[in-house]
């Protein structure tokens, strides 16, 4: 049994390692093979190090406003004199988050910009839907002319048309019937927004159009087959199956209606929004901190306040990237805009 056992043993190959293994198959090569692999996994090495050279660089120039952000909202005002102060602050403190939530009366403002930018995002959205499946599917008399139009909402800049639109709402209705007067009103972001027409619909038709366009024909076919008509068919086929643009889209929406701030300071007046009370930021902490609009602060104290009144602006839209990331990254995949 003893001589079995040597034998079992010998008959098998012995385990090596893989650096063994590789120089067992070095042994094999000639010079000139030698040289050519050595060469390779130096290469390769190379690369490793350029490559995270370069993404650390990239993501460092991509991560710098945020960083620097965080660094100045928690700092006293003291520590922007402080030469020796870069990133690390000597005083930590939460007092110029408090003052800038008091001075912005972020969490109103914060409640009124949610509700408009989230009514107008759902609005939009839906009309949008419509209008880009109509033009994925359906042939109708002036349909390219239309599209055109639409490719000029793209290039053409809002503040071209915002005087026109400042006068239709100022004087909204039918000449010698009636007129109201729709400033300082949310119905001056909706009624865009239902009419396909709000903060860059054009591109979001376009992106329904894209999608829309490259989903088979034999879907609508089948639902036709089953009696479904064209709104039953977009209702129940063609939006369950195009739910990664809908999101794609609406967070879209979402993120220009919170930066906008164009649009809404030329429609309202004493409606606040987190874009405007971001804007008048200075004007608001001299009357809530200083209780004096004309007292002078320095530019450099003055730059914690605004930092943090940026961090708290970004802080929503930032939590729902996190939350939504690899949605809206699939969405943007599958919605027309690359590849």
């Amino acid at each position: 049994m003893a001589e079995e056992a040597v034998k079992t043993d010998a008959a098998e190959p012995r385990k090596l390692s893989k650096r063994a293994l590789k120089q067992e198959r070095m042994k094999d090569l000639s010079t000139g093979e030698r040289r050519y692999l050595l060469r390779l996994a130096l290469q390769k090495r190379i690369w490793k190090v350029f490559r995270f050279v370069i993404l650390f660089g990239l993501g460092f120039v991509i991560m710098y406003p945020l960083i620097y952000m965080i660094s100045c909202a928690f700092r006293e005002k003291a520590d922007m004199s402080d030469p020796t102060v870069m990133w690390i602050p000597r005083h930590y403190t939460f007092d110029v988050i408090t003052e800038t939530l008091d001075a912005m009366d972020y969490w109103e403002t914060l409640g009124t910009t949610l509700l408009l930018n989230i009514g107008c995002s759902l609005f939009q959205v839906i009309s949008c839907a419509v209008t880009g499946y109509g033009f994925a599917r359906f042939k109708f008399r002036g349909k390219k002319l239309l599209f055109g139009i639409v490719i000029m909402m793209i290039l053409v800049p809002h503040q071209v048309i915002s005087l026109p639109l400042y006068t239709q709402f100022r004087y909204f209705g039918i000449k010698g019937l009636f007129s109201l007067n729709l400033i300082d009103t949310k119905l001056t972001m909706y009624l865009p927004a239902m009419t396909a027409n709000g903060i860059r619909a054009g591109l979001m038709i376009l992106i329904f159009r894209q999608f829309f366009k490259g989903m088979p024909r034999e879907l609508e076919d089948a639902a036709y087959i089953d009696g479904c008509g064209p709104f039953m068919t977009f209702v129940r086929v063609m939006v369950p199956n195009a739910a990664s643009a809908f999101l794609t889209v609406f967070l879209f929406s979402v993120v220009w209606y919170w930066n906008d701030y164009y649009v809404s300071s030329t429609f309202f007046t004493n409606t606040k929004t987190i874009a405007i009370m971001l804007s008048n930021l200075d004007n608001e902490l001299k009357a809530t901190l200083f209780d004096d609009p004309t007292v002078q602060i320095s530019d450099r104290e003055q730059i914690v306040w605004k930092e943090a009144g940026c961090l708290l602006s970004i802080a929503p839209v930032l939590l729902m990237y996190v939350f939504l990331q690899k949605h809206f990254t699939e969405g943007i995949e599958r919605s027309g805009i690359v590849g």
